[in-house]
């Protein structure tokens, strides 16, 4: 249950979000309805969440590998919850979702996936990244891929530290 209530749809101030989360979500999940209490906030955040998941060029299978894996870290079920569907739809396969608690001893994962591991791990877990594992994902991306890599991991680990410290679960009701 989460520790606040969630925000009414049908106000004046959130109307025009609203309508604009549909139109890019389909729906307006647990998170933005809470995010809806201030709708500055939402509109920002839904703007960013857009650019990391639609206007980069980051591939769709590595930027939701980095999402389950930072759902995982951080304990968050909404997150996985929501992203299982698309990791699997964008090319991730059941038995990577389920090797990913221990993918280091897996032999599930391709040399990039394992050095995007090691990296969202890196600045989930540590913060600050080791230089071998940073040289490790720059044997792969480029600076743009590597700016959106990072963008994403950052952006996740937003994404799950505010689901949980407001208890936002899937099966909450609204």
């Amino acid at each position: 249950m989460a520790r606040l209530p969630y925000a009414k749809l049908e106000s004046p101030e959130a109307a025009p979000l609203v309508e604009q989360i549909i139109a890019e979500r389909g729906s307006v999940l647990h998170l933005y309805q809470m995010l809806l209490h201030s709708p500055p906030i939402a509109k920002g955040w839904l703007n960013h969440l857009t650019g990391i998941r639609h206007n980069s060029s980051l591939p769709g299978d590595l930027r939701e590998l980095v999402i389950m894996r930072v759902a995982l870290l951080n304990r968050a079920p909404y997150e996985a919850d929501q992203h299982a569907p698309i990791a699997l739809a964008e090319g991730l396969s059941q038995a990577q979702l389920d090797a990913l608690p221990d993918w280091e001893g897996s032999d599930q994962f391709t040399p990039t996936q394992c050095a995007v591991l090691a990296y969202t791990d890196a600045m989930t877990r540590d913060v600050q990244v080791d230089k071998a594992v940073f040289q490790d994902i720059r044997q792969y991306f480029d600076e743009r891929l590597t700016v959106e890599l990072t963008a994403t991991i950052a952006t996740y680990n937003m994404v799950s530290r505010f689901l949980e410290a407001l208890h936002i679960h899937s099966d909450d009701s609204r």
